[in-house]
């Protein structure tokens, strides 16, 4: 959306939103917006000009603006630095080496080294 006009670019989120949960109503689907968020993103002035909002309507319902979000695994934010996100993998990986070393003296070097 525009950053001089943000209130236009809600409407006509909001607008399409409705629409796709009319047409999830007719072919028997429904949307779950108890677990559901909304993230902007965009560079620091588009990111300014929408700061002041907490909640988008979306599909009749107000979702809260979050700073971050995990999607498909993957963790965003709002300027798409990754940085949640590579400090996660690290963290996993940490954990996963750390419990490779208790089982290591019962696996061949073989099968530490595809593990590793």
């Amino acid at each position: 959306m525009r950053v001089d006009n943000t209130a236009a670019g809600l409407s006509i989120l909001a607008a399409c939103t409705t629409d796709v949960k009319l047409w999830y109503m007719q072919n028997g689907l429904q949307m779950n917006p108890d677990k559901s968020e909304a993230l902007f993103m965009g560079t620091a002035t588009q990111l300014r000009a929408v700061s002041s909002l907490t909640s988008v309507s979306v599909a009749d319902v107000d979702l809260p603006v979050a700073d971050s979000m995990r999607v498909l695994g993957v963790t965003l934010d709002c300027r798409l630095t990754f940085d949640n996100h590579a400090s996660a993998v690290a963290r996993s990986c940490n954990y996963h080496v750390c419990a490779i070393r208790h089982i290591r003296r019962l696996l061949t070097l073989d099968l530490e080294q595809t593990l590793a």
